[in-house]
């Protein structure tokens, strides 16, 4: 169980969360379409899942429920994948910054940011998806998951190779 120490540091991070929500928001939206290596954390995207679909921030009780329970996820996760545990390239990522990256495997993604709304093996799919940068990824990726806020993973084998985002001009964060 998380102690104090952790709880206050999870309540800074979240506190920055927002604020930089607040300010991306009073910004005007321009379109964004970005190929990365790292994802969004499962924090930030269970903090703009509220907001979205409450009207408002949550309350510090519902912040530490979602923390504990992921916290759960994670090393029930862990515990049944050694593979994934031995990771040392993914496993901080996975287990403190609970931030999708490269190299984690569908379950890990999953974990995080729970199951994703439409799958994909589909070449000319994951292109349309993918945009401008289909050239790069071509060739290295057999299935894609999208998830809201234009999110979409690609992985070989089952493991992430890419990460993608779109979101036309005015979209929500």
């Amino acid at each position: 169980m998380p102690g104090y120490a952790d709880r206050v540091k999870r309540a800074s991070l979240a506190l920055i969360v927002v604020v930089v929500l607040l300010i991306g928001c009073s910004i005007p939206l321009q379109t964004k379409d970005q190929r990365t290596t790292q994802g969004p954390t499962a924090d930030e995207f269970w903090m703009t899942k509220m907001l979205a679909s409450n009207g408002r921030y949550p309350t510090f009780e519902e912040k530490r429920h979602f923390e504990d329970e992921l916290d759960d996820r994670i090393r029930k996760y862990l515990r049944e994948h050694e593979d994934a545990a031995s990771d040392q390239l993914t496993v901080p990522a996975f287990r403190n910054l609970h931030q999708v990256t490269a190299g984690m495997q569908k379950g890990q993604v999953e974990v995080l940011l729970g199951p994703p709304f439409t799958t994909s093996d589909d070449a000319q799919q994951m292109a349309n998806w993918a945009r401008r940068h289909w050239s790069e990824i071509r060739g290295r990726a057999d299935e894609a998951w999208g998830y809201p806020y234009g999110w979409i993973f690609y992985f070989n084998k089952g493991k992430l190779v890419d990460i993608t985002q779109y979101l036309p001009g005015g979209s929500t964060p």
